[in-house]
């Protein structure tokens, strides 16, 4: 198996999330609560959120990007790093700091929850984005080309989190994708020219 991590996360957010759906304690337990944060110092509710979700849908949508696109970024930073240990701390650090924005804002707001890997999804995502800008991905089952997709999911996310109102954390996902970004460039600062090598020369492909 050439990407146990990724499969590792999808399983145990699975079976977490799982669970959490018939069992409120847990639920109650694991989300992000800010104030359970700074109260209490549960400081685990930084990456415990991550590993529960709304609902299905929310699951699988989630865990579905992870699998396709988790996979090339394990083995990738596993030849960069030399380390198999990079991806799973490259992935529970994008749900800290994908989170952290969120948390600061409201960490003195007891009727603030947010729950989801998103955050962290979006940093893989994102950190896929920029070694393939022009490969194709699905989206709502239509093809786009990576990079346009970005520069929509980056616009709709900044105009959506400003407006708010649809209950879903348009902030993490914004930080957890400029993470994935960062965490790469830092890596290895030699992907830029790739990317922009292969940003000028468009070649589609799924």
């Amino acid at each position: 198996m050439q990407s146990p991590f990724t499969f590792l996360l999808i399983a145990i957010t699975g079976l977490v999330s799982w669970q959490a759906f018939n069992n409120r304690r847990l639920a109650d337990r694991l989300i992000l609560w800010p104030p359970a944060i700074s109260r209490h110092r549960q400081y685990d509710r930084l990456i415990g959120y991550g590993f529960i979700h709304a609902d299905w849908a929310h699951l699988i949508f989630n865990m579905i990007t992870l699998f396709f696109f988790g996979r090339l970024i394990e083995q990738v930073m596993a030849q960069i790093s030399g380390s198999v240990l990079t991806f799973p701390l490259f992935y529970l650090g994008a749900l800290v700091v994908s989170i952290l924005p969120t948390y600061l804002k409201n960490k003195n707001n007891p009727n603030y929850l947010s729950l989801g890997a998103s955050g962290a999804v979006s940093a893989v995502l994102f950190a896929f984005i920029l070694l393939s800008p022009w490969s194709l991905i699905f989206v709502l089952f239509i093809p786009a080309p990576a990079i346009v997709y970005a520069v929509f999911y980056v616009g709709y996310s900044l105009w959506m989190d400003k407006r708010g109102g649809d209950q879903i954390n348009h902030s993490a996902h914004l930080a957890g994708a400029a993470f994935g970004v960062l965490f790469m460039l830092c890596m290895e600062p030699g992907i830029l020219g790739h990317f922009l090598q292969r940003l000028a020369n468009p070649s589609f492909s799924l």
